[in-house]
């Protein structure tokens, strides 16, 4: 078993240090910094007052007038608390720990709450290591949340497999924050053994656990939370939110690339229940953070529905530190870390300065720190892919009536659709150029199993070619849509040969790729390097392989093998009925 490398107890405040806090806080020695003339945002009493805000050793010490080392006017900004994400994938922006760092911290977050389970489905510990290696080198704060669920179900197959034991001495070490997003809902709620010795490692190690439980309800959700599980970001309705609510839950709202759930929710959020409200992302490409923002989007969006600025502040901060144990930050706060974050005004949350620790890290869109980037040899190169073939693509139906996968828009549910389709002679799937099915197929990649499962796709558009990407939440196997079976496997090819990332196919050649070498599932290019390689790929799909433009056409090809996601989803095993937790035929069977 890969164990994490590292001393496993926090450090401890020392007496000198205390003593120093006292003799500055008290007024009896400098300040290091002082920020002057500043409206400071007092999430704890939902107010603003307008002074002085003075740090020592990287912590805030005090308000009012004291010497200081250094004194910035800050002539009438806002000082926020260091703004939280309270749950995302830092994978999903297709960056490495210390890029994400340079983009979100400009836009005011100073912490995130991150899952690592897009790696440590890839490369297991050894990709939890390295991802605690490269956090080493950001400024931004991340927290990692042990990821609870390598494979998220036990229906594909992963590059690693995190049973209980496995998890049990990683949740010692002091870097790991809690116990990540538990997706296998119905598991809990069975009481599964291995789920509830998981559940409760958590908790002998004191840490938090993160919930993930969509369309739960009922008994079911109370089992769910009564097993001790915090919160949860797969809200998308009132109704969903309010139970979880009253059941005792954290709810996270969530505003991502993909899934835009917060507007849905924010017509329940009310001056009695907002404190158990907070803001998240989940999956936020680095396109959509380079456009449109991070934290200060949410932010914004929150007020211009009609939220009053100071909850939405708490949502973004001190309701996301509480909730996860986070209390030296949160609130501007003495003791608290000096993570202060100089907006212009409480409506359009335009971020000018970024203090992390007191020290100025980012400055009107800039991020100050240099960039150092970890070694990722450990998880490059992580395609194991045994006895690939064409033949391997062909359905053999049996009849002409089937289900199949329909894409719905707005985020990453999907229906459990039926059609009649043509079939071959050899009972292969046969494309109607007039009708939107095209064939999906999952090949696994890291166990060598060699397995192949196919199925039919309704919605994505694809008119010609094929899209073969390694990026196929949450398991990453290879995911490749196309109507040809020739084309399909030209890009699967391809894309091993590339050690993974996005191919597209046309005519049985290459026509737009884009390396993802860490892990199959990351760069290590900067986020405007993947942001404008996306646009040119969103363009060749769009333009060449005639996908409507109303489809985001890798995102939403990466999320049809996720099988925690209802309704129909494919893995590597077969095409499987996320409602019934079971794998299904792909015809219908006649009455």
């Amino acid at each position: 078993m890969t164990v994490l490398q590292t001393p496993s107890k926090a450090p401890t405040e020392t007496l000198s240090a205390l003593k120093r806090r006292m003799d500055v806080a008290a007024g009896r020695e400098k300040a290091d910094l002082l920020l002057k003339n500043v409206h400071i945002v007092d999430v704890g009493a939902a107010r603003v007052f307008h002074g002085n805000l003075a740090v020592s050793d990287g912590l805030i010490v005090g308000f009012g007038d004291y010497d200081a080392e250094e004194v910035i006017d800050c002539e009438g900004l806002f000082a926020l608390p260091g703004l939280i994400d309270s749950h995302i994938h830092i994978e999903s922006a297709m960056v490495t720990p210390e890029e994400i760092s340079r983009l979100l911290v400009p836009h005011g977050t100073t912490t995130i709450i991150a899952d690592p389970h897009e790696i440590a489905n890839v490369a297991g510990l050894v990709g939890m290591q390295y991802m605690l290696d490269a956090a080493s080198l950001a400024a931004l704060r991340i927290e990692y949340m042990l990821p609870s669920c390598v494979p998220s179900t036990p229906f594909e197959n992963a590059g690693a497999v995190l049973d209980a034991d496995a998890l049990r001495e990683p949740l010692q070490d002091a870097r790991i924050l809690g116990l990540g997003e538990f997706m296998n809902a119905v598991g809990v709620v069975q009481g599964d053994p291995d789920c509830l010795k998981k559940i409760l490692a958590a908790k002998e190690a004191g840490k938090p656990i993160d919930g993930h439980s969509p369309g739960l309800t009922g008994k079911a959700l109370s089992a769910y939370a009564a097993a001790g599980i915090c919160g949860d970001h797969e809200c998308s309705t009132r109704e969903e939110m309010e139970e979880r609510l009253t059941n005792g839950m954290y709810v996270l709202m969530r505003r991502g690339s993909a899934c835009h759930n917060l507007e849905d929710l924010l017509p329940s959020v009310t001056t009695a229940n907002s404190r158990r409200c907070l803001l998240c992302s989940d999956d936020r490409q680095a396109h959509t953070i380079l456009t449109e923002g991070h934290m200060d989007d949410l932010l914004r969006r929150c007020v211009d529905f009609g939220i009053d600025p100071i909850i939405a502040v708490q949502m973004a901060t001190l309701n996301a530190a509480e909730a996860f144990g986070l209390h030296d930050r949160g609130a501007l706060f003495p003791g608290r870390r000096a993570d202060i974050t100089l907006v212009e005004d409480l409506t359009s949350f335009r971020v000018r300065r970024v203090y992390l620790d007191g020290v100025e890290t980012a400055q009107d869109g800039r991020y100050l720190i240099e960039v150092t980037r970890a070694d990722i040899g450990s998880v490059r190169g992580s395609f194991h892919v045994h006895d690939f073939r064409e033949e391997k693509l062909r359905l053999d139906l049996k009849s002409d009536h089937v289900r199949v996968i329909d894409i719905l828009p707005g985020g990453v549910v999907t229906g459990h659709g039926t059609a009649f389709v043509s079939r071959q002679s050899d009972g292969d799937f046969l494309p109607d150029p007039e009708v939107d099915i095209v064939k999906l197929a999952v090949v696994e990649r890291h166990q060598n199993t060699g397995n192949v499962a196919c199925a039919l796709l309704r919605g994505y558009g694809l008119k010609r070619g094929a899209i073969a990407v390694s990026i196929a939440h949450d398991s990453h196997n290879i995911i490749a849509a196309g109507r040809d079976n020739a084309e399909i496997a030209c890009a699967v090819r391809a894309l091993i040969e590339q050690n993974g990332g996005v191919v597209m196919v046309l005519d049985s050649e290459v026509i737009d790729a884009m390396s993802l070498p860490v892990g199959g599932i990351m760069s290590d290019q900067t986020g405007e390097w993947v942001s404008e390689r996306l646009d040119d790929l969103h363009r060749t799909a769009w333009d060449k392989l005639d996908i409507g433009r109303d489809v985001e056409p890798i995102m939403t090809l990466s999320f049809m093998a996720l099988p925690v996601i209802p309704e129909l989803k494919l893995t590597d095993m077969g095409l499987f009925d996320v409602t019934t937790f079971s794998f299904v035929p792909i015809e219908i069977e006649e009455r």
